[in-house]
C-alpha cells in the first residue's frame, strides 16, 4: 500500500515528531544533532535549517559559525573580539549574521525540507527577534523539528517550547549521547512512543 492510499500523506500537526535535545554545556547536543542528521540523510529525509559550529583557535572555543545546513553559506555570528552591543558571556554577537543566515536557513527548510533542525535555541540566539519568529513558525509547521534547547535559559521562547504539549524533550549525558540517536531515529520512525 502506498502512502497516499494509506492516508499518512494527511497526517495532523500533532502527529508529527518534535523533538528539543537539551542538556548542559559540552555534554554532546551538536554531536547528537549531527548523528541524528546522518542518520535521517541515510532515509533519504531531506533536511534544512541552521546549525551552529565552534571556532577553534589554539584548543580554545573563541566563538560560533551559524550554517545553513541546505546551502551550507554560514558566518561568524559571535566571538570574542567581536565589537557588539550584544555580548553573551565572553563572545559579542552579530545578530545581523545570525538573521542573514540562520533565520534564512529556518524560514526556508519550513518550506523546502522534510525535517527542520535548529542549533542551538540559546542565550546567543533568543536575543534576536527574527530568529523567535522563524522558531515559532517552524513549530507551528506540520514539519518535522530537531532542536537543541539551551538547558538553564529561562528565556520565555525556552520556557514556551518547554511547557509545548507536541515537543518531546530528551536529555543528553555522557552516559546516553551514543544511543540517543538511534532512540530519536525510532521516534520518527513511529517505534517509540
Amino acid at each position: 500500500m502506498s502512502t497516499e492510499e494509506s492516508g499518512q500523506e494527511d497526517v495532523k500537526a500533532s502527529d508529527v515528531v518534535k523533538i528539543g535535545i537539551t542538556g548542559l554545556p559540552s555534554a554532546g547536543k551538536t554531536h547528537t544533532l549531527l548523528k541524528i542528521i546522518e542518520m535521517v540523510e541515510a532515509e533519504d529525509i531531506i533536511v534544512g535549517g541552521m546549525i551552529t559550529e565552534p571556532i577553534i583557535f589554539r584548543s580554545k572555543r573563541v566563538g560560533f559559525y551559524v550554517r545553513d545546513w541546505m546551502t551550507g553559506k554560514k558566518r561568524k555570528f559571535a566571538h570574542i573580539n567581536f565589537e557588539s552591543k550584544l555580548s553573551v558571556g565572553p563572545y559579542g554577537v552579530d545578530v545581523k549574521a545570525l538573521e542573514s543566515v540562520g533565520v534564512k536557513a529556518i524560514q526556508n527548510a519550513i518550506k523546502e525540507a522534510d525535517m527542520i533542525v535548529i542549533d542551538e535555541v540559546g542565550k546567543m540566539e533568543v536575543e534576536s527577534p527574527g530568529f523567535v519568529k522563524a522558531v515559532e513558525d517552524a513549530l507551528d509547521s506540520d514539519k518535522m523539528i530537531l532542536l537543541t534547547l539551551h538547558k538553564k535559559s529561562r528565556n520565555p521562547l525556552l520556557q514556551d517550547i518547554r511547557r509545548r504539549d507536541d515537543v518531546r524533550i530528551l536529555e543528553v549525558t555522557p552516559v546516553n549521547r551514543n544511543l540517543l540517536p538511534y532512540k530519536v531515529m525510532k521516534l520518527i520512525k513511529g517505534e517509540l512512543l
